[in-house]
């Protein structure tokens, strides 16, 4: 969560009143866009392709699945190759290449993918060093093996035999902030920016996926939601898919991002599902009111939902003649 974020709209303009029309325009977008979001977000359907990504970076991840699914390429691949683009982005302190370290100063990244459609297919990895695209190496594990998930030296092994390339992946920049925390010199970071992304393709075939280098500062091994399929991500594309950002540890507990779809599934809109994750989460612990959790939610005929705990979270919305980066609304301000 990044301190410079914009403040969280109320539900109601969220939804579709002139808040959310006012930052839609405020991006560019016309009257007929204004009113496709107003749409999506009170449950109503959109043409696909479309994709949802979280946090401002999730933004560039969001529109390369949206182009590459335009032009007719599998979901799974479209989310893949997004997704790659906020990996190795040094800039970017949460994901990939230039994440924040461990507590040891070593660079762990978690990643999951997963297909919506016939199988449910998915793949995992998790305390993965030295690569710096782990959700390709998910992405591998799904297609190439009979497992969903595989750790540390074995996902490291295993992407070097498919031919993925080891790298350092601490930069000067993220060795300075280790050095400060470690002499207690800098500031406090908070960092559970994890990117997401959902993404609805022809035909209503759909995929997810989540990528992440976990909390900073961890204890070495330390696994959050992210590569768990049912916490940081869930799919299935007779009904929608999810994804989670924020305190892992959190979304772990109620399987958030299952329970996402599976109340979409009973019949709520994206944004009502997100919404009850939420509450789930601050009900489990009421301490939670004061961490970071966000959700964002597709639906399979376009509905879209997002929302979190605190202020600040942002969600990006990418579609025919359609781009947003919009605050969400957060169950406490």
């Amino acid at each position: 969560m990044r301190s410079n974020e914009p403040s969280s709209l109320s539900r109601r303009a969220f939804i579709g009143s002139s808040g959310l029309a006012l930052t839609a325009a405020s991006l560019g977008a016309d009257e007929k866009s204004e009113k496709k979001t107003k749409k999506i977000f009170r449950g109503g359907t959109y043409k696909g392709p479309l994709a949802v990504g979280t946090w401002d970076h999730g933004t560039l991840a969001a529109r390369a699945a949206l182009r590459i699914a335009q032009v007719g390429g599998r979901v799974v691949e479209a989310v893949e190759k997004g997704i790659n683009l906020v990996e190795v982005d040094p800039k970017v302190t949460s994901v990939g290449l230039g994440g924040y370290p461990n507590a040891k100063g070593i660079v762990e990244l978690d990643a999951a993918i997963m297909d919506g459609g016939p199988g449910l297919r998915c793949g995992s990895v998790q305390s993965i060093q030295g690569i710096s695209t782990p959700i390709s190496v998910a992405r591998k594990v799904m297609e190439k093996t009979p497992h969903v998930q595989l750790v540390g030296e074995g996902a490291r092994k295993f992407a070097l035999e498919q031919g993925y390339k080891n790298a350092n992946l601490l930069t000067p920049n993220a060795k300075k902030a280790w050095e400060n925390w470690k002499n207690k010199t800098g500031p406090k970071v908070k960092d559970h920016d994890t990117v997401g992304v959902v993404l609805l393709g022809r035909s209503q075939r759909m995929a997810a996926g989540c990528s992440t280098s976990g909390l900073a500062w961890k204890l070495p091994g330390r696994v959050g939601d992210s590569p768990i399929i049912g916490a940081g991500l869930y799919c299935d594309s007779d009904v929608g898919g999810a994804s989670a950002t924020g305190v892992g540890e959190e979304v772990l507990r109620v399987c958030g991002s299952f329970l996402v779809v599976e109340a979409m599934r009973r019949g709520a809109t994206p944004q009502e599902a997100v919404e009850e994750a939420l509450a789930r989460i601050i009900k489990a612990d009421p301490k939670n009111k004061e961490r970071q959790v966000a959700f964002i939610a597709l639906s399979k005929t376009g509905g879209v939902g997002a929302a979190s705990i605190r202020p600040g979270f942002q969600v990006a919305i990418e579609g025919e003649k359609l781009s947003l980066l919009l605050p969400t609304y957060s169950l406490e301000s």
